[in-house]
């Protein structure tokens, strides 16, 4: 019972962390030019991201 919690756990842990990673490369690869055609500010975005992702 202990066991399956922990692996649980780790396992959803694991899923926010990728799900979290490709976010953030996908903010990454916009261009300076890109942010600035959406008005939008990178960190801002990356802020969002993690609060959206880890509460």
């Amino acid at each position: 019972m202990i066991i399956d919690s922990l692996m649980s756990r780790a396992r959803t842990s694991i899923a926010k962390r990728r799900h979290y990673n490709r976010l953030v490369a996908e903010i990454d690869s916009f261009s300076s030019r890109d942010l600035a055609d959406m008005r939008a500010d990178r960190s801002e975005m990356l802020y969002q991201v993690h609060k959206q992702i880890y509460g």
